[in-house]
């Protein structure tokens, strides 16, 4: 469907030798075709890349260039997740192989199933019905997956050790301030403030399940008739508060009657026809859990969100990367924890 492009100068690899790695360890996924590579350019984080052997095609992904924040981009997580998730829940891709030989492509990758779909980022895709009632039923289907996910049994596939569910989002609201401090260029009262109030007001959890811990439309593939066919960026993965994930996908959703717009690409295509009152009662119906508290949730992602915008923009000041995508992310930290604020107060 176009998604890929030749790889951007600076994010290019040995691709001779990382070609003699996929032989040597996916004899049977790759044989002995020759393997060239692509980019799949959209995203700002991990660097994901197609590889192409014959007829046959596997993603690789990999963090992204520089230093990258502790228990970030972790790839290893990535792999342990998606080798086993696919049997119960059809959505993940099946993750094939793990390597953490930084030597071979710069970092450690994961080497997984091609999917083939539409991804939503700026613009909605072309060629994709645009009419209400198709992004209504995408709307459905993405509440719904974010919803089945939260019913999967992670102990049935080997995942009851992943995560510390136990204090998970307190560690969540200390993790986040950690790595704000450690990425500020410059005083932000309200990421300050925001920290504190979270950190006095954290709710206890009703269930520890399966967490994507990035959950949002962006993620997601869709086929033609708006059924999900991937959920994509497993590397935060954990277990935990489901409503930690809830609350991502609201803070990212924009539109309607959210307060984040300015944070949410999908804004502009889900907003208007769904908003935050149906997706939480939608989601509730399905999972019976109670989210009466999921303006928390919304502030704890937004503050999230700030941080992880901060973290690539200094990434962009200190010359780690010169993409110019990232030059206008540090500007939005300021509006997003005002925007947070604005939902703990509203919940008080």
């Amino acid at each position: 469907m176009g998604d890929t492009a030749p790889i951007r100068a600076e994010e290019r690899f040995d691709e001779p030798g990382v070609a003699s790695y996929l032989r040597d360890h996916l004899p049977d996924l790759c044989g002995t075709a020759p393997i060239t590579f692509e980019q799949f350019p959209g995203g700002k984080a991990n660097l994901t890349y197609l590889a192409r052997a014959g007829d046959v095609e596997v993603v690789l992904r990999r963090p992204p260039l520089g230093p990258v924040a502790p228990g970030a981009h972790d790839m290893a997580r990535e792999y342990r997740v998606l080798s086993v998730l696919y049997q119960v829940y059809p959505a993940a891709p099946r993750a094939h192989h793990l390597c953490q030989d930084p030597s071979v492509m710069g970092a450690p990758f994961v080497v997984m199933e091609r999917r083939v779909g539409h991804v939503v980022r700026e613009e909605w895709p072309v060629g994709l019905d645009a009419g209400n009632d198709f992004r209504r039923a995408v709307a459905e289907n993405l509440v719904d997956a974010l919803a089945d996910l939260h019913m999967v049994d992670h102990g049935a596939i080997g995942l009851t050790s992943l995560g510390r569910p136990d204090g998970f989002v307190a560690r969540q609201v200390g993790g986040w301030k950690d790595r704000w401090e450690r990425a500020r260029h410059e005083e932000v009262s309200a990421m300050d403030r925001l920290a504190a109030r979270l950190g006095a007001s954290v709710p206890a959890p009703q269930r520890a399940v399966l967490l994507h811990n990035d959950f949002k439309l962006d993620n997601t593939m869709l086929a033609d008739d708006g059924a999900i066919v991937a959920v994509f960026d497993w590397d935060m993965a954990t277990t935990g508060d489901p409503l930690v994930d809830l609350g991502t996908m609201l803070a990212y959703w924009g539109g309607g009657d959210s307060v984040s717009a300015f944070a949410a690409a999908d804004s502009v295509v889900l907003g208007d026809v769904m908003g935050v009152a149906e997706i939480t009662a939608r989601y509730a119906a399905r999972t019976g859990f109670d989210v009466s508290g999921a303006d928390w949730y919304r502030a704890l992602a937004l503050f999230r969100i700030a941080v992880i915008c901060q973290q690539i923009f200094i990434r962009y000041l200190r010359g780690q990367t010169t993409d110019q995508r990232f030059a206008g992310l540090g500007a939005m930290v300021p509006p997003m924890a005002e925007a947070a604020l604005g939902l703990l107060s509203s919940g008080e």
